[in-house]
């Protein structure tokens, strides 16, 4: 299965009041967040494991702007952007992710257990599907509760075959649980294609035949992953239960910092999706649609630069955890 690419954007159907430049800034923002975390671990100041999500920054900047503050989100530990479009500081989401004690769970949860209450952030996971039962039972909750609340839960295409996802798809359908199952499809499980895994690639096929309602849309695309993300939100709120949402998309940086992904990938296909990644794509719409003019592209540019400068200077200039206090907030 091929993904769209390259193709043109289209504005909302429903043409609700949306601020374009807004979401091209936030776009940006992730995309200058991880260079610099990028960096931050070729200095050795970031320690570990580093996953990008390079060239899938229409999928958390479009999904999250459709939700509310109230409502739960969980992730993968490929998560940066849906922490920060869900609200979450940058500042502080850059202290965690280099281990310090002003970072959202003081420096202890690092870049794979991103949680921030406040803003409806149930983490960011290490497990691979472990982000679906702990939205599945959000969604329960508001549910049992009658809270105008729902959750959406983030994950990859290599999710689907993971027997606890199944389960919770399962439950979604049968409960008509308020969930929104949004699927980031990038092509590859780490260094799998989808082909290499499964018998039928066709994933909303597989979810339909489990009862959900599902969607494959183009996820390099913010505005159609609101539109969709807004219409399973309503479907959700109003009891009709969960969605299954296909956002085609593709990675462009390796699985983790060390893989230049491309022994698995052919270049010219990592080449392709990168001269037609989201940002590129949205600033070109931006222009040609006269929403706006190059200059502004290049001050908003600026922007994110020196917001995610600032978020990093506050997150260095942050000390190291008390190693008295390790065991606080660990058991109840």
């Amino acid at each position: 299965m091929s993904a769209r690419r390259g193709q043109a954007l289209k504005e909302p159907s429903q043409k609700p009041t949306l601020d374009y430049l807004a979401i091209h800034l936030n776009m940006l923002k992730l995309a200058k967040f991880e260079d610099s975390l990028l960096e931050y671990s070729k200095q050795g100041i970031l320690r570990g494991s580093l996953h990008l999500g390079q060239g899938q920054e229409a999928c958390p900047v479009g999904a999250c702007l459709a939700l509310r503050k109230t409502d739960n989100l969980t992730m993968t530990y490929r998560g940066h952007g849906y922490a920060l479009a869900k609200g979450c500081d940058l500042g502080r989401m850059a202290a965690e992710i280099l281990g310090r004690k002003d970072g959202l769970s003081g420096g202890k949860g690092g870049k794979m257990h991103l949680f921030d209450i406040d803003n409806g952030l149930l983490g960011a996971n290490g497990i691979v599907a472990g982000g679906i039962p702990t939205a599945a039972g959000a969604a329960l909750s508001a549910k049992v509760l009658k809270e105008n609340r729902v959750a959406l839960t983030a994950f990859g295409d290599g999710t689907v075959n993971q027997g606890v996802a199944q389960e919770c798809f399962n439950m979604a359908a049968l409960f008509k649980l308020p969930l929104i199952l949004f699927c980031e499809n990038n092509l590859y499980a780490e260094m799998t294609p989808l082909s290499r895994s499964s018998g039928n690639t066709d994933l909303c096929n597989r979810m339909a035949a489990i009862g959900l309602k599902t969607i494959r849309i183009d996820g390099n695309d913010p505005l159609e992953v609101y539109e969709t993300v807004a219409q399973a939100r309503k479907r959700a709120a109003v009891g009709e239960g969960a969605t299954f949402i296909e956002a085609m998309t593709y990675r462009t940086s390796g699985h983790y910092q060390l893989d230049p992904g491309t022994s698995y990938r052919p270049k010219e296909e990592v080449e392709e999706w990168r001269s037609n990644s989201p940002i590129t794509r949205f600033a070109k719409w931006l222009v040609s649609s006269k929403h706006a003019t190059p200059d502004q592209i290049k001050k908003l540019e600026n922007q994110a630069d020196k917001e995610v400068k600032k978020g990093f200077e506050f997150a260095l200039a942050s000390p190291a955890p008390d190693v008295q206090e390790a065991s606080e907030g660990v058991f109840v």
